[in-house]
């Protein structure tokens, strides 16, 4: 089994640091292979690259990404340093029915890069390592290219970026290699010092490119043009001077040019991270550019993490400045867990930060610092859902509220998210959650259909949200169906009819003595509380509540009220529940005991008579409870029964049981008469 990493914002991959993204399309699957930036170990230098091995995920849609794991590491090189921790930007191809890899690694003697072959018959692998590198290739960078004609040519930098085509094998030049003399690596001083060295170098220096250290070269064809894709400093460099990289590009009519220079595909990062590397695919009709930054290290830009953006050719064939995004390419689905701080647009005030700044993966929030503030993420597909909820990771001051909506900032109100948290006890109180997270679960007010965007507004003093998610709820409870109803065969009651739930300001079960119970369970809350007959859908005013009440049949032999809480109230926690059925039996049936249990303290009538009292904090146990021998009479009986609770989950179980413990099943249960 391997892991997926689901994700449609940019970074992609969320787990680890993924530089030198090549993005290739293999059995209509896009495979990114990636070098995989990590901290250096003790002994090699702190503030510089480190890479020690290759790692390849593929996807479908660009949003679920699978993990295949590294595929080669420094220590499965034949030719190169075991301890090098110097294996950048790969690249793979498939062709004479293989794939091959190419990669760049430190040799084992001497100084300066080679690069070498691994092949596989899948492009996951398990791809095995020549025993030597190219012949005449010294550099870094791969990038192979294959023609129409199935003629392969490779790209790398070394001594500027150079180019040959490859031998029909794939694991040599085609063509003669150069003897040139060069003086030995290091300072101008100590090379003078050097006596100079000869060398076999391949392929030609590509010309007609810019000015400026180029490095990282990615060539495609589209129609009959060849692009030379390269990362390049434009700016100046000198004492006091980091510019850093560009993607630029060049075109021509030869895949070893000359090269007509374009300009730039996507321009310096904001933040300063000094390289970008990147490749360039068509996939089901889009081209995209693949590009790294350092998301997850915003202080040291030399862990990186792989990103896409959608790329435009104009009719010309050149290529439209690509702008950088939060947000990425791909459609999410609403189950998936969005990281909605990845925005696609935002209100001028929003701003990001890391969740945790130690395990940065953990990723980043968004700060909605005011009444009116907002964030947009494009692009959510809520197909397949119907009786959802959202589950929502944020933190904010007591008693600000925040709207989920769909489309815009005055768009139509998915959820409602009041700041009533949870306390350390579990129940709900106003307090500062400034430096808290808090998952909340919220029913929703509406369910968008397709694919349409989300916006979080702030109502109130300012929010940080850091995740949504949206999933459709089990099924605990569906209408009634039919005039009557059985109990279940183990004699629980599933048939009731529930008002929705009535505020009650409770911070702890605690205070549930049998005298406060009897003092709550005694209060008149609305008209006819104990003699009502209510129907479905009638509604009852309680306090500055509009309640409704609402027949339902339990899917389950107990009725989770929280659930019913969260899909038809306001209140889930601090709630007073009162139910209504009616037993119908066909004659006296004599000797019988209720038996409860509740989540939450309970009180029940039995034709207008307490018959039994469930006190203090408990938790739901069938049977919990059981009364005194009753009667249940020929015809009607009416059973009502109430369950509050303060923080926590609530339900109940009821049945009645006889003399020996069994159950009783030999009437109907009906929630009109």
């Amino acid at each position: 089994m391997l892991p997926l990493v689901a994700s449609a914002q940019n970074p992609i991959i969320r787990d680890q640091y993924t530089a030198d993204p090549t993005a290739r399309v293999f059995n209509g699957r896009v495979y990114l292979y990636s070098s995989h930036d990590i901290y250096p170990p003790e002994g090699q230098r702190q503030d510089w690259f480190c890479m020690e091995d290759y790692h390849v995920f593929s996807s479908e849609n660009l949003t679920d990404w699978t993990d295949h794991g590294m595929i080669i590491s420094q220590k499965d090189v034949p030719w190169g340093n075991p301890n090098g921790y110097s294996m950048w930007a790969p690249e793979c191809v498939y062709k004479n029915g293989k794939y091959y890899f190419f990669f760049p690694n430190g040799s084992k003697v001497g100084r300066g890069f080679a690069i070498g072959v691994a092949t596989a018959d899948r492009p996951e692998g398990p791809f095995k390592c020549e025993e030597n590198p190219i012949e005449g290739v010294t550099g870094i960078d791969p990038c192979v290219m294959i023609d129409d004609d199935g003629s392969a040519y490779l790209y790398w930098s070394g001594m500027g970026i150079r180019g040959a085509k490859l031998a029909p094998n794939m694991l040599k030049l085609d063509g003669e290699l150069e003897t040139v003399t060069m003086r030995a690596p290091g300072n101008q001083q100590q090379a003078s010092d050097r006596p100079p060295m000869q060398m076999k170098v391949g392929g030609k220096q590509m010309e007609g490119l810019p000015e400026g250290f180029k490095e990282g070269p990615y060539a495609f064809k589209r129609g009959n043009w060849y692009y030379l894709t390269f990362p390049w400093v434009r700016g100046e460099t000198g004492e006091g001077k980091n510019p850093t990289e560009t993607l630029a590009y060049a075109m021509s009519k030869s895949p070893l040019g000359p090269w007509d220079f374009k300009g730039i595909i996507m321009a310096e990062h904001d933040n300063g991270c000094w390289t970008n590397h990147h490749s360039i695919i068509e996939y089901k009709g889009q081209w995209y550019l693949f590009y790294h930054r350092n998301h997850f290290s915003p202080r040291d830009d030399k862990r990186r993490s792989a990103c896409i953006e959608k790329i435009t050719f104009n009719a010309d064939g050149t290529i439209q400045e690509v702008k950088e995004t939060l947000r990425g390419v791909g459609i999410n689905k609403a189950t998936e867990k969005i990281e909605i701080d990845c925005y696609s647009d935002a209100s001028a005030d929003v701003t990001r930060a890391l969740v945790d700044t130690v395990n940065t993966f953990r990723s980043s929030y968004a700060s909605l610092p005011a009444k009116g503030s907002w964030i947009r993420y494009k692009d959510v597909d809520f197909s397949g859902l119907g009786d959802a909820y959202l589950i929502i990771n944020a933190k904010a001051a007591a008693n600000t509220e925040f709207y989920v909506r769909e489309k815009d900032a005055k768009g139509k109100i998915l959820a409602k998210v009041p700041m009533t948290v949870v306390s350390e006890g579990g129940g709900p109180f106003r307090r500062d959650m400034s430096n808290r997270w808090l998952t909340m679960t919220v029913a929703l007010e509406y369910v968008p259909q397709g694919v349409t965007d989300i916006v979080v507004t702030c109502e109130g003093d300012g929010v940080d949200v850091d995740w949504v998610q949206f999933k459709n709820r089990p099924k605990y409870f569906s209408p009634v169906s039919g005039a009557s109803a059985k109990p279940d065969n183990q004699g629980f009651i599933r048939r009731w009819m529930l008002l929705e739930p009535i505020k009650q300001d409770i911070r702890s079960n605690i205070v549930f003595t049998d005298s406060w119970l009897n003092d709550v369970f005694s209060k008149t809350y609305f008209k006819d509380q104990m003699t009502v007959m209510p129907k479905d859908g009638q509604k009852v005013k309680v306090g500055d509540q509009n309640l409704a009440w609402r027949a339902l049949d339990s899917e389950n032999y107990n009725m989770k009220l929280f659930r019913f809480a969260e899909k038809y109230g306001d209140q889930t926690y601090g709630s007073l529940f009162w139910m209504v059925t009616v037993i119908d039996c066909a004659e006296d049936i004599q000797n019988v005991r209720l038996a409860a249990g509740s989540n939450g303290a309970s009180k029940w009538w039995l034709n207008g008579e307490e018959v039994l009292l469930l006190s203090g904090d408990r938790r739901m146990v069938e049977d919990d409870g059981v009364s005194a021998r009753l009667t249940l009479k020929k015809g009607r009986n009416v059973l009502r029964g109430s369950v509050v609770n303060g923080p926590g989950l609530s339900d109940f179980c009821v049945r009645f049981i006889d003399e020996k413990g069994q159950p009783v099943t030999n009437y109907q249960v009906k929630t009109t008469y």
